[in-house]
């Protein structure tokens, strides 16, 4: 069997504001979409946001986050501040020492930043 993965989906609450904070994370593109679903486009996969009504964030670090992404970056102080101006937060529980930073967006799903 051959399988291409063409995006990731996250639930949220508010597609439309997830996807902003992402597109001005990354440089990505937000393409066409509407209230209840919205997508970034430029990376290697899309990264789609689907609304959920009564969405609660995963929270950090307790057991209910399912996936995360990952972003190389070429300053982690530096992109932690610009990051966190975005709207993320860096929460106090950091496992990864200087290997990576863990960040929370704006609805509670975690991702990490590493230098690269």
């Amino acid at each position: 069997m051959t399988t291409t993965l063409t995006s990731i989906v996250f639930d949220c609450a508010d597609p439309a504001a997830l996807a902003s904070f992402y597109a001005q994370a990354t440089g990505w593109r937000i393409a066409p979409g509407d209230a209840d679903f919205v997508s970034l486009e430029g990376g290697p996969v899309s990264v789609g946001f689907q609304r959920v009504d009564g969405y609660q964030g995963p929270g950090w670090p307790n057991g209910g986050k399912h996936a995360h992404l990952d972003f190389t970056v070429p300053d982690v102080e530096v992109a932690k501040k610009e990051l966190a101006e975005l709207g993320a937060t860096v929460p106090g529980f950091q496992p990864g020492g200087a290997d990576w930073t863990v960040l929370v967006d704006p609805e509670g799903h975690p991702f990490c930043i590493m230098g690269g």
